[in-house]
Parts: structure tokens; sequence; C-alpha cells
């Protein structure tokens, strides 16, 4: 058990018959009246985030949650396969616990959070930034590099990524899998 003044940023609490992630909180002390603390809730299934004001003090029930690093190894119908990077043990998620399964490569490394008291995965998140190289685009037209014009390309995984004009086939680039966006060229 927690109380209000225990909120952090990351903490996993039970509410709602659910497990929520705070990823926002601010404690509220009105001139009038009792304080508050409100907070955006992240709900580690679906992921929606709601809004949800506590008052000042109130007991608040949390989970105790683990991040371990995992290792992708492949992905067939049974699902995507992760292999433990520290005892060697894998384990198999469905797509819709992958925060981007379009971008994961084979070896790639992600962190998966998981329950600690049942040892059951919950989420599975890949690094803020992969890179991954361009295998199909078509080729940018000589001179029009003014414009913020976005052409799509083909990554190495098979995802369609946005890409400026200048940008080749072989070209390694850095993808934010958590906008699916273009980042930046690299060398």
């Amino acid at each position: 058990m927690a109380t209000t003044a225990d909120f952090k940023n990351g903490l996993c609490i039970e509410y709602n018959n659910g497990l929520y992630i705070i990823t926002e909180f601010q404690h509220v002390k009105p001139g009038k009246g009792p304080a508050f603390v409100r907070t955006k809730l992240k709900n580690i299934h679906t992921g929606k985030v709601i809004d949800n004001t506590f008052n000042a003090g109130v007991k608040i029930q949390t989970a105790r949650v683990e991040n371990r690093a995992y290792q992708f190894l492949y992905k067939d119908d049974m699902g995507y396969h992760f292999m433990d990077t520290n005892t060697y043990e894998q384990i198999t998620l469905e797509e819709g616990m992958i925060n981007a399964p379009s971008l994961l490569k084979d070896g790639q490394e992600v962190s998966i959070l998981f329950h600690a008291e049942n040892e059951t995965p919950l989420t599975c998140e890949l690094p803020a930034y992969v890179i991954l190289e361009i295998t199909y685009t078509e080729p940018g037209i000589k001179g029009d590099t003014a414009t913020n014009t976005l052409k799509p390309a083909t990554v190495e995984t098979d995802a369609e990524i946005r890409v400026p004009l200048f940008i080749n086939i072989g070209d390694k680039i850095k993808v934010d899998t958590r906008t699916m966006s273009y980042g930046e060229r690299v060398k």
C-alpha cells in the first residue's frame, strides 16, 4: 500500500480492476478546500490514458513490476519469440503486447515489463530509436531539397516509413519507435 505522497512517474498501481502506470502527476493545494493530486494514468493492457484526481493521503494499492532485457529471436504462427539475455529462457508474446512490432528485427534488444508477483509479461517496449536500412524507395528528384516533402520508403523489416527526398536505397536511418517516423540519417 502507498499513499498519494508516494506518487512518482512510472509507478504501477492497481486501480479499477486494472494495472495503470502513472505518466504525470501534480500535487495541488488550493487556497480553499483539501489538497488533491491530479494524475494521468496509462492502462498497461490497452494503452489508453485517463485523467484521474485522488484526494491527498488516499491509500493506493501498488503493483510490483520489473523491466527485463530480452532479445528478439523470430516470429511465427505462435507469436513473437524472445530470449532472456541472462538466463537464456524463451517466451512468446502476442503482437498486441509490443509497442512497434513492425520495427522488430532479429537480435533486437527490447525491454519486457513483468508483473513480479505472478511472473506474467505485461508489455514489450522497443528502444526509443532503432537503426534500420532502406530496402526500397523511389529516387528523389535532383534539386528538390528546399521543401519538407516526404516520400514512402520500405525498411529491412518491411515497415513503411515516410522519409525525406534525399534518402536512397541502402541508407541507414534512425526511426522513432513511438511515432513510427523518420529521425535522421545514420552514417
